[in-house]
C-alpha cells in the first residue's frame, strides 16, 4: 500500500498515547457489523504491538448477524458485555466504527474516549477526543486501521486478515458503494493474505430457523409507495436483521429507497437503504430522527434509533406515523396510495 503522511504522522501520536499504558477498552458498535468487529481487532494488534498495551474488547447489544457470529467464532473473539465490565480497571478508553453521542454505542456518557477512528462523518463531540482519526470518504474503517498497521510494518496474520477483506467487502458491497481508492488498494494487499476458503464460509454464516419466519413477516409487512419500500419487523430480539432486511428489500428492481424499522431495548430502529445518487441515505436519516433520536451514516446506507417512551401500541402507533410521514415526504416526490410489495 501507499502510506499517506497523514498516516505516519497519525500513527506517531498513536504510540505517544498507548505508550506507559497497561489496559485499553476497546467499545464498538452496540450490534457490531464486521466493519466494526476487524477495527477493534485490528486497533488491539496496533496496541499490544507498539506499546505491549493490552486490550479487552467491548459492546452493548448482541451479534446477529449469522456471517458476524462466524466472524466472531473464527477469530476466537472473547467479546465483553460492556455493561459488565469494571470501567476502573481500564487506563484508556477507545472506540472504533463508531463515535461520541451517535446513539450506537454504549460507553457510558461520562467516559470521553482517548481515541476515536472511525469512516463516519465527524460529530462535534468526537472533537474533544485527544486522538481522532476520522475519514469519512472511506468505505471501511478497515482500510483506515489497515494503513496503521502497515505504518507500523506490521503484517496481519491470516485470521485478522481474512476478517479486514471481509469488513472492507460488507461495508463497501464488493466495492459498489462509497468507495475510495485507499479501500481498493486494501482489498488487494489483504486479498494475498486471506484465507480464501474461510471466507467463504463466513459469508455462508448458519441461521436459526427464526430468521426465516421473521423474514417471511418482513415481506408479508412490506409495503410499496412508488419507488420506495417500507416494512416493520415489530419487536426482535436481532437488531441485524432490520439492516438485512433492508439490503435484500433494495434488490427490487422498481425501488430507489427502503426503510426497514423494529423495535430493539426499548428503541425503535431504522435502517435506510438507496440507489438515488442525487439524495444521501445520511441527510435523510437526521431529518427522520430529528428531536427525537440520533442517527448517521454515507450516502447510500444510514441507520439510527429513537428511545421509546413507554412500550404501549399506541405510543409505537404514533411513532410509526411519523418516521413513515418524514421518509415519504423526503424521498417519495408524488403522492400516492401504498400497495403491498407481495400480493395475497
Amino acid at each position: 500500500m501507499v502510506l499517506t503522511p497523514k498516516t505516519e504522522s497519525k500513527l506517531v501520536q498513536l504510540k505517544a498515547i498507548l505508550e506507559g499504558h497497561q489496559a485499553m477498552l476497546i467499545v464498538m458498535q452496540d450490534n457490531p457489523d464486521p466493519d466494526s468487529i476487524a477495527a477493534a481487532v485490528a486497533l488491539r494488534k496496533l496496541a499490544n504491538t507498539l506499546a505491549n498495551t493490552q486490550c479487552s474488547i467491548a459492546h452493548g447489544g448482541t451479534v446477529g448477524r449469522g456471517e458476524n457470529r462466524a466472524l466472531v467464532r473464527y477469530l476466537g473473539l472473547n467479546l465483553r458485555q460492556i455493561d459488565q465490565l469494571d470501567m476502573k480497571q481500564f487506563e484508556l478508553f477507545a472506540i472504533v466504527d463508531t463515535q461520541p453521542g451517535t446513539g450506537n454505542n454504549s460507553l457510558p456518557s461520562e467516559i470521553e474516549p482517548d481515541i476515536v477512528i472511525d469512516h463516519h462523518p465527524c460529530r462535534q463531540q468526537t472533537r474533544h477526543s485527544r486522538f481522532t482519526d476520522i475519514r469519512s470518504k472511506y468505505g471501511a474503517t478497515a482500510t483506515i486501521l489497515l494503513e496503521y498497521l502497515d505504518a507500523a510494518n506490521i503484517t496481519p496474520d491470516v485470521p485478522l486478515a481474512t476478517a479486514m477483506l471481509y469488513a472492507i467487502r460488507s461495508d463497501t458491497q464488493d466495492l459498489g458503494r462509497d468507495t475510495t481508492k485507499a479501500d481498493i488498494k486494501a482489498l488487494t494487499a489483504l486479498y494475498a493474505i486471506a484465507n480464501k476458503r474461510m471466507l467463504s464460509e463466513i459469508q455462508r454464516g448458519k441461521v436459526s430457523r427464526d430468521y426465516f419466519q421473521m423474514m417471511a413477516d418482513a415481506l408479508k409487512n412490506a409495503q410499496v409507495f412508488a419507488n420506495a419500500i417500507v416494512t416493520n419487523l415489530g419487536q426482535i430480539e436481532n437488531p441485524d436483521m432490520i439492516a438485512e432486511v433492508a439490503d435484500i428489500l433494495l434488490r427490487d428492481d422498481q425501488t430507489n429507497w427502503v426503510m426497514v424499522t423494529g423495535y430493539f431495548k426499548h428503541k425503535m430502529m431504522v435502517s435506510l437503504r438507496t440507489y438515488e445518487e442525487n439524495v444521501r441515505a445520511d441527510k435523510i436519516i437526521h431529518g427522520i430522527v430529528a428531536r427525537k433520536g440520533t442517527g448517521g451514516g454515507h450516502p447510500s446506507y444510514a441507520g439510527g434509533q429513537i428511545p421509546l417512551k413507554d412500550n404501549t401500541k399506541r405510543t409505537k402507533d404514533r411513532l410509526e406515523k411519523t418516521v413513515l410521514s418524514r421518509f415519504l415526504k423526503q424521498v417519495v416526490k408524488d403522492s400516492v396510495p401504498k400497495q403491498p410489495l407481495i400480493q395475497k
